[in-house]
């Protein structure tokens, strides 16, 4: 898979993100970060989030515009003209994950082994390419500046996260969206190992190798799927 078909797959696997775009490709105006948060309820600074991401991948394109009112000019999102043509139903990206996942179930071991690898594949670079943007500086330890990123990009990916810290060296993080549940409903084993592993893949971005503990998960009855982040690059 190249870059940017990766980066675009990353961008609209957001379930929230893909709707917004829905959104404004069917009503065919501007939008601005208020207009996005009022009709999805949720903050402005999570719509200016997600419009950003669409952006970062041409899908939008942004201009700012004053409101006659003084102050800051307002900034309008648009659909980008390199894709105004295109379509993403969302039923077919449900269906595509569906038929990949049970042909990889039907390799059995070696499916999994290969989704799993996948799933750790797609953590890393999404978590590389927001180091990379935002200039982060990786450490050895956990931080709050480190977390408030880790934080921000969970959040881009659809998870709606909560996340502490226990010490400089662990962290605990409560997923309260399964970006995969419907699928995982059906393949519990194959899905939630993936999603562990995406996570794995994003912390070990930031921090060179960790250990990924799951304590409860959304598919065995939780209200939340609750891992603790173990750094294991320090210990001896």
């Amino acid at each position: 898979m190249d870059q940017e078909t990766l980066r675009l797959a990353n961008v609209l696997a957001d379930s929230t993100r893909f709707s917004i775009y829905q959104y404004i490709f069917n009503n065919r105006k501007a939008v601005t970060v208020h207009e996005v948060a009022d009709k999805f309820d949720i903050h402005p600074n999570v719509a200016r989030l997600h419009l950003s991401k669409l952006e970062d991948v041409n899908l939008l394109s942004s201009r700012s515009e004053k409101t006659g009112k003084g102050g800051r000019p307002s900034r309008l999102y648009h659909l980008s003209d390199e894709v105004i043509s295109l379509q993403f139903p969302p039923r077919d990206y449900q269906l595509l994950a569906q038929i990949a996942i049970e042909a990889l179930a039907n390799l059995g071991k070696e499916g999994q082994k290969a989704l799993t690898r996948m799933g750790e594949r797609f953590g890393r670079e999404a978590a590389r390419q927001a180091i990379e943007k935002e200039h982060i500086t990786t450490r050895d330890r956990i931080d709050n500046r480190t977390l408030d990123h880790i934080h921000r990009l969970a959040l881009a990916q659809g998870l709606n996260p909560q996340i502490e810290i226990q010490d400089d060296q662990s962290v605990r993080i409560k997923v309260f969206n399964c970006t995969f549940q419907e699928t995982a409903m059906k393949y519990p084993q194959f899905v939630c190992q993936m999603h562990h592993a995406f996570l794995k893949g994003m912390f070990k971005e930031f921090f060179s190798d960790v250990q990924v503990i799951e304590e409860n998960s959304i598919i065995a009855g939780s209200s939340s799927c609750d891992y603790t982040i173990l750094l294991t690059s320090n210990m001896d």
